[in-house]
């Protein structure tokens, strides 16, 4: 399992002054190399080109794979301000079949600037100085101060002996990474989208919110069992929330918006039809191998499985031995409890016993069920879940009596989202730091790329990441004139032109940029369109300049100026 963790930081508040007229074109995002030398980015190994990128060393494909990350989510977004970004690859925790790939998050954040969608909020550095229109953390070179505004690390020991151990770093930028590697662009995607504001300042452990204020992402978690969003809570109800499996929902219309195309119809479940005592639903882990769940679903009888208690599995339940009773599970669900073997031993012997499926319950404390992992040959082709050790003492308690099942996918409900089509977070039992909460929830299908996981499918697809993005305050902006691109009335405004100037004249008045994002030379040239002759263009332009110098925009000298200059224009 790939994971990784989000790095937090120490926050401060800052209060933005005026407002910088932004240059055309979309988010420029930088990564700042800050590895010392010969390490990491600097790492001077001779590397082969490879999946298009150029770098021949490790240390320059790394760089190159980074910034072609920083590339995409530039292209995705908009911000007149320059967004910077300090990479690094350190070790991070790791072990031979697991670790932190990656781990990033805002360098900044800060709340009541202008340009603020919703007061008393935190935004990270990168969002709020896109929407004040302005480095609110300009560089200090007296103080030795930058204007960065995301970290990032990646695992420089990805790979290694000991750590995810002959599963390295994939360095093309072509998406195509081979089976067994971790490609570094889907990873720092990943990344970059926590610095950006796919984070919580939020304390899940506690429910404190920071300096007691909410941030711009929790403003979107909303609780279904609470029925309440995370700032209306109290700690306590944050605290329970945080650890409420698959009840806190994003509410934000661009994601939701977005489900159906997105995630598929078939939310997984195993749904218990009888007896009625238990019938309902129940949260279920997928497997990484055999069969997958259908729309169709599977259908039988749940028998317990029965093995031996030795060396293999102390439990005569666990399935680590092969199995005592096949006449009675056969054509039937095994139910087995988790042992010390692996998980594929324990469906490899239910199948061998003529099984139809498995249902695995947990040994410990949890919720909801994690995926069931581990190698399979390929031999293994029947359908298994896994369910929290509740549900299996659950339905352990009813077995006797007869207990049937329904092991398959809601055709009502989307994978990854609740009945209702809001997505789903990651909020686990117990409760995992740098992970709860700042994830969509794992059970999303196709895999998502803001899940836990970097998931061997994801590929350069930022799917619900974008439109969370946009729901927490990165509004689409074509031309960068701070105005959204849903409300701007002249979308292709240039606001590099700092005076009104037509067809050459200068008149030498302040090129204003109005709420609507509308300059006052968009609306000069708005009279050429239907003026029908020069006559009746400088006609418009006088009516205009005389409305704006009554509103105070201009004053007489400006206004004249205006129209002396549109008098000397050229219109058909």
């Amino acid at each position: 399992m790939k994971r990784h963790s989000t790095w937090l930081c120490s926050s401060i508040l800052a209060v933005a002054l005026g407002y910088a007229a932004p240059a055309l074109g979309r988010a420029k995002i930088t990564i700042i190399n800050i590895n010392g030398p010969g390490v990491g980015l600097n790492d001077p190994t001779p590397a082969a080109p490879i999946g298009g990128n150029t770098g021949t060393t490790i240390g320059q494909q790394r760089l190159i794979a980074l910034q072609y990350a920083a590339n995409l989510w530039g292209a995705a977004l908009d911000s007149s301000v320059e967004i910077r970004i300090q990479a690094s690859f350190v070790p991070l925790e790791c072990t031979n079949t697991s670790g932190v790939v990656g781990s990033a998050g805002p360098l900044n954040m800060l709340h009541d600037f202008a340009g603020a969608e919703q007061s008393g909020t935190w935004y990270p550095a990168a969002l709020a100085n896109k929407r004040a229109g302005m480095d609110l953390f300009p560089p200090n070179l007296s103080l030795g101060q930058g204007s960065d505004d995301v970290r990032a690390y990646f695992n420089i020991n990805v790979g290694q002996p000991g750590c995810m151990t002959n599963t390295p770093w994939y360095y093309g930028i072509d998406g195509r990474h081979p089976p067994a590697t971790i490609d570094l662009v889907v990873t720092a995607l990943h990344e970059l989208s926590h610095g950006l504001g796919f984070f919580t300042q939020a304390n899940g452990l506690t429910g404190a919110l920071f300096n007691g204020l909410p941030d711009a992402f929790t403003s979107h978690l909303y609780d279904t069992t609470l029925k309440k969003s995370w700032p209306e809570m109290t700690d306590a109800e944050r605290r329970f929330s945080a650890v409420n499996a698959r009840r806190v929902i994003w509410t934000g219309a661009e994601v939701t918006a977005a489900v159906p195309h997105q995630l598929t119809v078939g939310s997984p479940s195993l749904t218990i039809e009888g007896p009625s005592s238990i019938a309902g639903d129940y949260s279920v882990g997928l497997a990484t191998f055999g069969a997958r769940l259908t729309l169709q679903g599977l259908r039988g009888t749940v028998v317990a499985a029965r093995d031996a208690a030795d060396a293999a599995g102390p439990l005569t339940s666990d399935a680590c031995s092969p199995l005592l009773n096949p006449e009675e599970v056969a054509d039937h669900i095994a139910f087995v409890d988790r042992g010390t073997c692996t998980f594929a031993t324990k469906i490899r012997n239910a199948q061998n016993a003529g099984a139809i499926a498995v249902i695995i319950a947990d040994n410990a404390p949890g919720n909801p069920p994690p995926m069931i992992g581990g190698m399979n040959t390929g031999d293994l082709t029947i359908l298994s879940v896994r369910i929290t050790q509740a549900d299996g003492n659950t339905l352990r308690a009813q077995l006797a009596a007869g207990v049937s099942a329904r092991i398959g996918l809601k055709p009502d409900q989307y994978a990854g989202a609740d009945p209702s089509g809001r997505v789903l977070m990651y909020t686990p039992y117990p409760f995992e730091s740098l992970s709860s909460i700042v994830h969509w929830e794992r059970v999303a299908y196709p895999n998502l790329l803001l899940e836990p996981d970097i998931n061997n499918d994801l590929t350069q697809n930022l799917d619900l990441t974008l439109p969370l993005l946009h729901d927490i305050g990165w509004f689409p902006d074509s031309d960068l004139d701070g105005v959204p691109n849903a409300s701007d009335q002249c979308p292709n405004t240039d606001t590099s032109l700092g005076t009104v100037v037509i067809q050459g004249c200068d008149s030498g008045v302040s090129n204003v940029l109005f709420k609507t994002g509308c300059t006052m030379l968009d609306l000069v040239n708005q009279c050429t369109s239907g003026a029908g002759n020069h006559g009746g263009y400088v006609s418009c332009v006088s009516n205009l300049t005389n409305d704006l110098k009554k509103q105070g925009y201009i004053s007489g000298a400006q206004k004249d100026s205006i129209q002396g200059c549109a008098s000397q224009a050229s219109i058909p």
